[in-house]
């Protein structure tokens, strides 16, 4: 592990080859050596939180808990944008940047209505989900493309409130938009806890982690259908429509971010890499302190963790207090080096 000290703690992070960028700190960057480098840009509004499009090119910048965000196509400002004021202040603001299986990159946000889902071009604008809408009462959250652009995360919630997960197939949706305003999948007959974070895995398989909150939707039909219960980690099937592996969890998982195959890095107090199929710890940094932060919403704000990981799974870079923790992955399921 090596540690990168910052001027203040990053409020974004990505690499740019074996260098770190912090666009939502005016794109200050550490070069390998763990030097940090001020750009002189700059924005003139407090922004904490940033988003970036798989080629590197486009960038959103937003406040985390606030309506204003900017969409930047290198370091020019390509837009304004904003999200609805309602209960804006208890939970994180819902952007996110893919590419579609076209390579037609795009910006997902919910533009005018908290529980609008809206697809647009990033480079010219256009509204790639115009049409008659009929969304449901869901404040959508955390929303991540898969990376084959084919499918749509939001980990979200609802009323009173309650964290779910929603995964929505992307190219229906550029056909029938009104699809986005659906339940998704898992869907609640497959969840009988709040699920408390959730990630991508791949292009087809989400990792989903749910607290001790009981829905009490008991068990889903069909064999193997059981609902998600309580503090249980598991992986879901889009394609197949079924939970493919289940876990007795212990351990609060709090963010989750892919790293590559089965791993997940669980953010909660510090760093643990898990086996999202069996909840086993594949390593764990516990000298690196990260927020103790649990689902997208929360009238008391505790900022989301952030994190990189490399181009070639190898490293994942984590903000801490005005540094970044450079943490070496291991190779495998045997090496647990930190």
């Amino acid at each position: 592990m090596r540690i990168f000290r910052a001027s203040g703690t990053p409020g974004s992070l990505r690499w740019d080859g074996d260098e770190l960028v912090d666009a939502a700190g005016t794109f200050r960057r550490w070069t390998p050596d763990g030097a940090e480098h001020a750009s002189g840009f700059r924005y003139g509004y407090e922004f904490d939180r940033a988003a970036h499009s798989p080629s590197g090119r486009w960038t959103v910048v937003y406040e985390e808990r606030g309506t204003k965000a900017l969409l930047l196509d290198g370091q020019r400002i390509a837009r304004e944008l904003d999200r609805s004021h309602y209960s804006a202040r208890d939970y994180d603001y819902p952007v996110a940047l893919g590419a579609l299986p076209d390579g037609r990159e795009v910006l997902v946000h919910c533009p005018e209505e908290y529980n609008v889902l809206e697809v647009e071009d990033a480079a010219s604008g256009e509204r790639l989900t115009s049409g008659p809408r009929e969304p449901r009462d869901f404040f959508h959250s955390r929303l991540a493309v898969s990376p084959d652009g084919r499918r749509l995360l939001s980990a979200g919630w609802v009323w009173s409130p309650f964290g779910l997960v929603s995964a929505y197939d992307l190219e229906a949706a550029a056909a029938n938009p009104s699809l986005l305003d659906g339940q998704g999948a898992p869907g609640n007959a497959a969840l009988d806890a709040e699920v408390s974070s959730a990630c991508r895995l791949d292009s087809d398989r989400l990792a989903v982690a749910a607290n001790d909150w009981d829905l009490g939707a008991g068990e889903a039909d069909g064999e193997d259908q059981r609902a998600l219960g309580v503090r249980e980690p598991a992986v879901w099937s889009c394609s197949a429509a079924r939970w493919l592996h289940r876990s007795a969890g212990a351990a609060d998982w709090g963010t989750l971010v892919p790293c590559g195959g089965n791993r997940v890095l669980s953010l909660y107090g510090h760093p643990r890499l898990v086996d999202a199929t069996d909840g086993t710890v594949l390593a764990e940094w516990p000298d690196v302190a990260v927020p103790r932060r649990d689902g997208a919403y929360g009238v008391t704000h505790f900022p989301s963790p952030v994190t990189a990981l490399h181009g070639d799974g190898t490293r994942v870079a984590v903000a801490v207090e005005n540094g970044i923790a450079v943490l070496e992955l291991p190779r495998d399921r045997q090496d647990r080096r930190i």
